[in-house]
């Protein structure tokens, strides 16, 4: 697994780096010391895990998420604990507290790992869909079997994904990740870290605040896309 260590602090990078050394699984492929740092190291190495700080000058590391369309795993490393239920709404993997204990690491590598490896399953069981496809979709006692060409929107809800389809929006245990490596990519845009879009359900779009874009669906929801996923819409969609 690569892993890219997010902190302002030299210190509590070294040590941290120093401590997964006795983790062979673990990679380290780089530091970042803020929040414009480590997008563009995101982007350039694109890395399995972040061990991530909270609090950091400038932006926050939940405000770096924030920017990020596609997010690795994330594993808070912060010396307060007040942030754990913010950091979990966010589907982080784990939330160490600094100093960081040998042993609470291994157990978080443990589960990065065991992660990982549902993962790989996952992937090698599972197969892209086409938009003529019909899905199943069961939340709690109501089921459903829709066609996915009539899913116009997912949007991620913590470890849940909500499906917009007719009048419905039931939520269902599932990743967004998951689903952007299933779905037909020239159907199902990726606008940000919480949202995927039909692009054949798109009312109308306009720009937004920092280069961004906003969508209107025909079901009436409004999305923003990102400014980075807006840059590849337009390579995508354009003459």
């Amino acid at each position: 697994m690569k892993a890219l260590i997010i902190d302002d602090e030299r210190l509590a990078r070294l040590e941290l780096k120093n401590l997964l050394a006795e983790h062979k699984d673990i990679e380290i492929i780089g530091e970042a010391q803020n929040a414009e740092d480590a997008k563009e190291k995101i982007a350039a190495l694109n890395p399995d895990v972040l061990f991530l700080d909270i609090q950091m000058p400038g932006k926050t590391g939940l405000e770096l998420l924030e920017e990020i369309s596609v997010l690795p795993e994330v594993v808070f490393v912060t010396a307060y604990d007040e942030y754990a239920l913010r950091a979990f709404e966010v589907n982080a993997l784990d939330y160490l507290l600094k100093p960081v204990q040998p042993a609470r690491l291994a157990e978080c590598v443990k589960k990065i790992m065991l992660r990982e490896e549902k993962e790989s399953v996952r992937k090698e069981i599972t197969t892209p869909f086409t938009d003529d496809d019909q899905v199943f979709v069961k939340d709690g006692e109501k089921c459903w079997f829709v066609k996915l060409a009539n899913i116009r929107l997912f949007e991620s809800e913590g470890n849940y994904v909500r499906v917009y389809f007719d009048n419905f929006r039931p939520l269902i245990l599932r990743s967004l990740n998951n689903l952007d490596q299933r779905l037909n990519p020239k159907t199902f845009f990726r606008a940000s870290r919480k949202h995927i879009i039909n692009l054949k359900w798109i009312d109308g779009i306009e720009p937004w605040f920092n280069g961004g874009l906003m969508a209107k669906l025909k079901g009436g929801e409004t999305i923003e896309i990102s400014r980075r996923q807006a840059v590849k819409l337009k390579d995508m969609m354009s003459l």
